[in-house]
Order: structure tokens, then C-alpha cells, then sequence
């Protein structure tokens, strides 16, 4: 019977960070994880990632969305139109309202909405209307922040004065996401997947922010459907396999260990196993991360005192990796 490994893939590396768009990679996905995770990383950052947007704008001497307003080239569905185009950034999850009081003649930009404290506009170039004599418009614009599209129908049911005009809101900060799947060589396999994503924004945060919050989101999902640590179960797994899962990421040359004891162990594949595969908790996976710590070899050179230098490990966490360690006759420096 042959041996089953458990392959873990690599941590998203960015191929381009160019303002509002990025594209990562994933390498090392076992056949067909690259469908099912990008499929689910997708869907997750279209619907899940919150944004701010416009629910409501009040138009001095307009009493509804078909009218006119005098010296305005545009009319007033042209106009806001144009306002749901402007994207904000807004701190805390109460509604904010901002204004733009201007007299023409006037080009009328984002930039000219008076947007101060909790809520800034990210996108000033963003064109509302003109003003073409000497008129003058006012106008109070209500920003909530939400997820994915709400109908104006859903703000409706709000108390409201009159003359106030809903609209629909696309809070979601994506424009669009999109992800493509190759095969890659691990080991003497050639049908792994390399899983590459495609995101844009809308400005109001990085592609690589919207990765990193939907990954946590579906970990999250996740976590809520299990009883234990995933990382225990990945520990589970080896110890009744008695296979150690093998890196895709290349490693520091310089990583050595101390090997307990007199039993003779091949201790090279062991050292380029990553620190993810060996049963850590979250807390101590994160501390050891924040110190460039990834790999088995790269805690096995550590002495205890190192490690307790290192934020959020303390006499808990170096159990706990002495743990994780012997699993593999392995301990920390003297």
C-alpha cells in the first residue's frame, strides 16, 4: 500500500502590485484543490468584504430623481448616477452624512464633497456634474457602509425628510476578480496546481488586503464547523500516517537542528517541513511567523531564550513547540 502525504500548498506570492490591482499565486495544490479554492476565494471576496457607499443624497429645491435643476447641464438621474460612482472610506458603522455647497459656472468633482473625521472620498477626480451659469448647488449625501448590493427599496423603509432620493448601494470595494489554474511539478508529480488570482479594487483598500480578509473569512467559516484545532487534525493525520508533509517553499540554507537522542533519522526533508504542518496552535504559529520563522529547521536553531524574545511566545508557547518537536526526535538548543 502506498504512502499518503499530506501536500500543503505555498503562501500567496505576489506577480503584480500595481495601485488598485494585484496578482497572486498559489503553488503546490494537490489535483483540483486549485478549482476548489479559487472558486471559493472568489465568491467570498465579490460578497463578503464590507465598503462604503452612497444610500441617500437631498438636492436643494429637488423634490425627486426626474427633475431638473436650473444652470446644471446634467439632470438630476445623470447626476446621481455620477455620485455612485464616488467611492468613500468610512471608519465605524454608522452612517455619515457629507455635503458640497458650489457655485458655478463650475466643473463639480468628488473632491469638492466636504469630507472630514470618519469618512474620506477615495476617488476626488471622479466627475458629478457642471455647472454652466452663475447657479448654485447644494447638495447632502448619506454614506453607510455595508456588504454586496442592497436595492434602495431596503433604505426606503427608513424615516426620512422630504425631498431625500435613495439609491441602490454597491458597497462591495471589488470591481472585479478572476483566477486561472495550471499545472505544476511537486516532487515527481506534474498534475499539481498553481492557483492564480486577479483582483481589483475599487481603491478604498489594496488587492492584497482583500486576499488576506477573505482567506480569514473562510477560515473563519471553517472554524465555526469543527470542534478542534485544524492544526491538531493536520497532526492527527501525520502521526497516523507517519508521513511528514513536505514543503513547497524553499528554505533558508542555514537551518540546522539538534537531533535527541541515539535513533538515526534523516533529518533533511524533516528540517524544510513548514512550521503550518506540525500541529501549533494560531497563537504561536503567528508569533513565530512575525519573526521569520516557517520551517522546522528555523525553530530546531533556536535556543529557548531566543524564542522567548520573540512577541507572544512565552513558557506556554516553548512547551508547545518542544512538543511539536519531538514528534520528529528533534529539540531546541542548549
Amino acid at each position: 500500500m502506498s504512502e499518503q502525504k499530506i501536500i500543503l500548498p505555498s503562501k500567496p506570492k505576489a506577480v503584480l502590485e500595481e495601485g488598485n490591482k494585484g496578482v497572486f499565486e498559489i503553488d503546490g495544490l494537490v489535483p483540483g484543490y486549485g478549482y476548489t479554492l479559487g472558486n471559493s476565494l472568489r465568491r467570498i471576496i465579490l460578497s463578503s468584504l464590507p465598503g462604503a457607499a452612497i444610500t441617500a443624497v437631498k438636492i436643494d429645491g429637488v423634490s425627486h430623481e426626474f427633475s431638473t435643476i436650473e444652470g446644471v447641464k446634467e439632470d438630476v438621474i445623470t447626476l446621481l448616477l455620477n455620485l455612485k460612482n464616488v467611492r468613500f472610506q468610512l471608519i465605524g458603522d454608522e452612517p455619515v452624512k457629507v455635503s458640497f455647497s458650489v457655485k458655478g459656472p463650475k466643473i463639480v468633482t468628488a473632491g469638492d464633497i466636504d469630507a472630514k473625521g470618519a469618512v474620506s472620498v477615495s476617488n476626488p477626480d471622479q466627475y458629478i456634474c457642471e455647472i454652466t451659469g452663475k447657479a448654485a448647488l447644494n447638495v447632502e449625501i448619506t454614506v453607510e457602509r455595508g456588504l454586496g448590493f442592497v436595492p434602495r427599496d431596503a433604505h426606503h423603509k427608513q424615516k426620512a425628510d422630504i425631498g431625500t432620493i435613495f439609491l441602490d448601494a454597491i458597497f462591495s470595494p471589488i470591481r472585479r476578480v478572476s483566477y486561472d489554474v495550471e499545472e505544476m511539478r511537486v516532487g515527481d508529480k506534474t498534475n499539481f496546481n498553481r492557483l492564480r488570482l486577479t483582483i481589483e479594487t475599487d481603491g478604498t483598500l489594496s488587492p492584497r488586503v482583500a486576499l488576506e480578509a477573505s482567506v480569514q473569512t473562510m477560515i473563519e467559516q471553517l472554524a465555526a464547523i469543527i470542534s478542534v484545532d485544524s492544526g491538531k487534525i493536520i497532526a492527527d493525520i501525520q502521526a497516523a500516517t507517519a508521513v511528514k508533509a513536505p514543503a513547497v517553499e524553499s528554505v533558508d540554507s542555514e537551518e540546522e537542528s539538534t537531533v535527541s537522542g541515539e535513533e538515526e533519522v534523516d533529518v533533511t526533508d524533516v528540517l524544510k517541513n513548514r512550521i503550518d504542518a506540525i500541529g501549533l496552535s494560531t497563537r504561536t504559529l503567528n508569533a513565530l511567523s512575525a519573526a521569520n520563522i516557517r520551517t522546522i529547521g528555523g525553530i530546531a536553531r533556536k535556543r529557548v531564550d531566543d524564542l522567548l524574545e520573540i512577541d507572544g511566545i512565552g513558557d506556554k508557547g516553548i512547551t508547545e513547540i518542544k512538543e511539536a518537536l519531538a514528534q520528529f526526535n528533534l529539540s531546541l538548543k542548549d
